[in-house]
């Protein structure tokens, strides 16, 4: 519910504070008094789109602030959890305006984009008039007002829950498909590639093993024949040989030297030791050396074939291994493409049809909610003194969605016997008035408030009973919560439980606009003035007591 309203230096208001009521909140005053000027400064605190030129003449800034009580469950507390602004049971927004054009906004003292703002003033306030266009005259809208109306929330949930699934089978078989193409017309390239690799088997560290083998075969003939060398000078004929000669000889005359050759003998048997052990090095460097001259082209055929395919692919030698196992799994795809497409195509058409049903079975359900709004407005229409009109609820097969394949437009059909068409085709302008109040009444009945509605100027063009019963329908409705007429009906005014004047003032400097709460006594005076006009007569105070109910 709309609390209260500060407006400082807006158009033509100077400074203005507004406590607005429960029920029905009425502001009449003369044409041009500032009544729509009143409407733009709360329109431009909850981010609607209006005139662009706000700002009063000689301010700097203008700005406008509005009190909202929100009860435990109201729609907005969703939206403020959702952008992580602070809730409570008081929402305060404050909007400002420089002369330059530059707007600022502020939800409970927190600076918010105005995309935050529109969002939380569809939960906060309804504006309806004669020139409704986000209501009856919008066509997109029908269809959220009968399922308002039907209570249809939990049922249009699992539908979108179904339709998200079906979208994402669909996306997944989609993609399936896509794959599978692509895979196709690779088909050859990845059976030949895949048979070559096969064929090869790499092997992680291959290369490297094989660039050693060949470097060392390659190397084994150049250095083989000085290892023999070596050998051959190591052996029996070479240093082995003499140095038993040696020993021999100092063994046969160390009797005789008196233990001097003992120290040489010691010697000569340790180098025999370590010569011992450089002939079996050199013995195990000869077999290493020696190899197969086949082996040699062997290795260098493999190695090139390696170097050559990971050329070709792109890929390094090492992660030849790899890229086979990817190229086996893209043929497996294809192999099984058959089986793994109709599960995904059997999981699409399960999807499909859970939506199916369940669309169905939601459209059945508008159907009986339209055949039961299109009653309920018959019965409002007839106190409005529309009785012959006729309201029609139609719905129509239209492109499946997350809401089902539903769409829905409400046509009246004003006199007997004419065909039914479009509300602002139509209807006239307080005829519309009347259709739209009827279906904000049939709404609030079936439990679709818990919004301020602010009605303009619903009731020009119409007069006496039918102003009456305007006026008794507003308050019908505003009973359950919170409505504000602007109004020139004395009929509706009358009606209202909570009354302002807004009035123009001239002096020399300005020309201001301010809105004045009216006590009993003041009421029946404007609402008088708005029977007689300037000149309020006796007659004319009674005629208004006349209209007001009892208190």
């Amino acid at each position: 519910m709309l609390r209260a309203l500060d407006i400082h230096d807006m158009l033509i208001i100077d400074r203005l504070a507004l406590a607005f009521q429960p029920g029905l909140n009425v502001l009449t005053g003369e044409t041009g008094a500032g009544k729509s000027i009143l409407l733009d400064s709360l329109g431009f605190v909850l981010g609607w789109r209006g005139r662009a030129e706000l700002v009063r003449q000689g301010a700097d800034q203008g700005e406008v602030t509005a009190e909202f009580d929100l009860p435990p469950a109201h729609a907005a507390r969703a939206v403020l959890e959702e952008a992580g602004l602070p809730v409570g049971d008081t929402l305060l927004l404050r909007r400002v305006n420089t002369r330059e054009g530059r707007k600022t906004a502020w939800v409970n003292d927190r600076r918010v984009s105005g995309e935050i703002l529109r969002a939380l003033s569809d939960t906060l306030v309804e504006l309806h008039g004669q020139h409704d266009d986000r209501g009856l005259l919008n066509p997109r809208g029908h269809r959220d007002m009968l399922d308002t109306y039907a209570g249809l929330a939990s049922q249009i949930a699992g539908v979108r829950d179904l339709w998200t699934a079906l979208g994402r089978a669909r996306k997944t078989l989609y993609a399936a498909e896509a794959r599978v193409a692509e895979v196709r017309q690779e088909e050859d390239y990845l059976r030949h590639a895949t048979a070559e690799l096969d064929a090869l088997d790499p092997q992680p560290g291959e290369e490297a093993a094989l660039d050693t083998a060949r470097r060392t075969m390659q190397a084994a003939e150049r250095i083989r024949s000085d290892v023999a060398r070596a050998g051959e000078a190591l052996g029996v004929q070479g240093a082995e040989g003499q140095l038993s000669d040696a020993t021999r000889w100092l063994g046969g005359a160390a009797d005789r030297a008196e233990g001097r050759l003992d120290a040489p003998l010691a010697a000569i048997e340790r180098a025999l030791l370590e010569l011992d052990a450089a002939q079996r090095g050199v013995e195990d460097a000869l077999d290493a050396l020696t190899f197969n001259p086949l082996e040699l082209e062997q290795t260098e055929e493999r190695l090139f074939a390696l170097r050559g395919l990971a050329r070709k692919h792109n890929v390094a030698a090492d992660d030849l291994g790899a890229f086979a196992d990817d190229l086996r799994e893209r043929l497996a795809l294809l192999d099984n493409s058959e089986k793994g497409l109709a599960d995904l195509q059997r999981a699409e058409g399960a999807a499909l049809a859970a939506y199916e049903a369940a669309s169905a079975t939601l459209s059945e359900a508008r159907r009986d909610a339209a055949a039961r709004l299109d009653a309920a407005m018959a019965a409002e229409l007839a106190p409005l003194k529309m009785e012959r009109a006729v309201f029609a609820t139609e719905v129509t097969e239209g492109t499946a969605g997350p809401e089902g394949r539903d769409e829905v437009s409400f046509t009246v059909a004003t006199n007997p016997g004419a065909p039914p068409g479009p509300l602002n085709r139509i209807a006239s302008g307080g005829e519309l008035s009347r259709f739209l109040l009827a279906l904000k009444v049939c709404l609030s009945q079936a439990g679709a408030g818990g919004i301020t509605m602010i009605f303009d100027e619903i009731d020009r063009g119409v007069g006496g009973a039918t102003a009456d019963a305007v006026g008794r329908r507003l308050a019908a409705l505003a009973a359950g919560g919170q409505v504000l007429v602007v109004t020139h009906s004395p009929q509706v005014a009358a009606l209202g439980g909570h009354h302002w004047r807004v009035e123009k003032r001239q002096t020399a400097e300005a020309t201001t606009s301010t809105v004045v709460p009216l006590d009993p006594a003041a009421r029946i005076d404007e609402i008088a003035r708005m029977l007689s006009g300037d000149q309020i007569t006796e007659a004319a105070r009674a005629a208004a007591r006349a209209l007001m109910p009892a208190r």
